[in-house]
């Protein structure tokens, strides 16, 4: 092979789920780092299209496929090709003959599991997707979630809801909020995805159901996007996929210079839990400091005081003080404060907001 020929790679990706773009960061990241030549072809919408790629003159494909439309269109591809996607507990759902890179999906429901107990709850659910080929990854999860339960013989509660859309978002809405009625309570949620936790959080509190105090809710990415649109901070397990990216960036590269890849798939674990509010839970027994913590966490930092709290929870400033002071050992100012004070912290860590910014999103009132 001429080595001083640019390779031209095609990335086989739909930018506009977080997973497939952190994918392709790791990808990034391993062309900048090591100076590959590489031509990167990716389409400019960073959307997965499909027609004629089985035509690619170029020299290798890294795909995601968790679609298995993908792995149809790549079976009569002649380049090298690298595949990403979800893990399997069967080996035998694995594309055959093809090099693959893979989330742990047991691993990462095991993380939010164990953070769920960690933090004192003794009842999990979980919310799905519909199942669908397409979905293939959240029904291992949906596995890894019942083979947790079995363990510990409890009953795995699994939600899937339907799929949601301008004109069934109300349908969608309301399906979750007979759900969530539906459970006993306190309890854990893993959700399948970070956009499914916040449809969650979004129904909680349509529904008056206390988050975290009620329900706890744990999502999977870690997209920041998703955090800015949840009025409840939400926690969720960071799947590596950078590294993802990072290991099928190196697998093409081999294979070009003539290395046999692995046989088996290279499953990468997660990096670790974004830990926010709403999977926070304490145990509270009183429903004043249940509720009142509820509105607090959703408009600390809009600058509330603690007599819009009382007001909320139907009760006078002085009796709800000395609720909070019995339960929490503080005053209802230091909860607000303290929640405007995490808001800061994380608005000054995201590195990427003036200070001024931070200072009124978080509700404190100068720099």
């Amino acid at each position: 092979m001429d080595t001083t020929k640019a390779q031209r790679i095609a990335l086989l990706f739909n930018a506009n789920k977080i997973f497939d773009y952190e994918v392709i960061a790791g990808i990034a990241a391993y062309f900048g780092s090591t100076g590959a030549a590489w031509d990167i072809f990716l389409e400019e919408d960073f959307r997965l299209r499909l027609a004629g790629i089985e035509h690619w003159q170029g020299d290798g494909v890294i795909a995601n496929f968790d679609d298995p439309a993908v792995a149809e269109a790549l079976s009569r591809c002649s380049v090298p090709v690298v595949a990403i996607g979800g893990s399997y507990a069967d080996p035998s759902n694995y594309p055959a003959g093809v090099p693959y890179v893979a989330t742990d999906n047991i691993k990462l429901i095991e993380l939010a599991h164990q953070h769920l107990i960690d933090v004192g709850l003794q009842r999990f659910a979980m919310f799905s997707v519909p199942a669908t080929a397409e979905n293939r990854w959240a029904q291992e999860r949906e596995n890894a979630f019942r083979s947790l339960m079995q363990g510990d013989r409890l009953e795995a509660e699994i939600f899937r809801g339907c799929e949601t859309s301008v004109h069934s978002w109300d349908e969608a809405v309301q399906g979750q909020i007979d759900w969530l009625r539906s459970l006993p309570k306190p309890v854990g949620i893993i959700a399948v995805t970070d956009a499914r936790a916040r449809q969650l959080i979004q129904a909680c509190i349509i529904a008056n159901v206390e988050v975290p105090e009620q329900v706890a809710i744990i999502g999977i990415d870690n997209d920041p996007l998703v955090r800015r649109l949840t009025r409840i901070p939400l926690s969720s397990v960071i799947q590596d996929a950078q590294e993802i990216g990072r290991a099928a960036a190196r697998l093409i590269g081999q294979m070009l210079h003539g290395v046999c890849p692995p046989k088996t798939p290279i499953v990468v674990p997660p990096a670790g839990i974004n830990v926010h509010a709403s999977s926070q839970y304490q145990l509270i027994k009183h429903p004043n400091v249940m509720r009142a913590r509820h509105f607090i966490r959703q408009y600390a930092c809009q600058g509330i005081r603690t007599e819009q709290v009382a007001q909320y929870v139907g009760v006078s400033r002085s009796t709800l003080d000395a609720v909070f002071r019995r339960e929490l050992g503080c005053s209802v100012h230091d909860v607000i404060l303290s929640f405007r004070l995490s808001a800061a912290r994380a608005g000054l860590d995201s590195g990427d907001r003036s200070k001024a910014d931070v200072a009124l999103n978080s509700g404190v009132t100068s720099i």
